[in-house]
C-alpha cells in the first residue's frame, strides 16, 4: 500500500473560513507570525513579531491563498507592498466584526527528523540522556 504525507489542514481551514467571513459581508483579518523568515511585509507595522492584515477583496488586489502561503498586493499609506504569509505564519484568521474565526497553534520550524526521515534513538543511562 502507498503511503504519503498527508497535506495539512490549515490551507484548507484558512479558505474556508475567508470564504465564510466573506459571504456574511465581514471584514477577513489575518495575524501573522512575522519571526517567520520568509514572511514579506511592511517592517515599520509590525507589533510585538506579529501583524493583522485586512485581506478583504477592498484592500487587496491579486488576492491568492493557496497551500503554500497567502499572496497580494495592499497599500500602506497609500505605498503598494507585495505581500507574502508562508501558510506556516498564519496565527488567526477571523472576521473584524465579531471576531469570529480560528486560532492555529504555532508551528515549530521542521526537525532534524523531519528533514531527513531518520528515526532518532535516545539511550538513557544512569539518568543522563545520549544520543544515538
Amino acid at each position: 500500500m502507498y503511503q504519503h504525507s498527508p497535506t495539512s489542514t490549515k490551507p484548507y481551514l484558512i479558505r474556508a473560513i475567508y470564504e465564510w467571513i466573506v459571504d456574511n459581508e465581514y471584514t477577513p483579518y489575518v495575524t501573522v507570525d512575522t519571526n517567520i523568515p520568509t514572511v514579506t511585509v511592511p517592517k515599520k507595522y509590525i507589533e510585538n513579531n506579529s501583524i493583522t492584515l485586512n485581506i478583504s477583496t477592498i484592500s487587496t488586489h491579486e488576492l491568492l491563498i493557496n497551500n503554500e502561503a497567502i499572496t497580494c498586493k495592499t497599500r500602506f499609506c497609500g505605498i503598494v507592498h507585495n505581500i507574502y504569509i508562508p501558510i506556516s505564519a498564519v496565527i488567526a484568521i477571523y472576521a473584524a466584526e465579531n471576531s469570529q474565526g480560528m486560532v492555529f497553534p504555532k508551528e515549530e520550524a521542521a526537525s532534524p527528523i523531519a528533514k531527513t526521515n531518520k528515526i532518532q534513538f535516545k539511550v538513557i543511562k544512569g539518568g543522563k540522556e545520549q544520543t544515538q
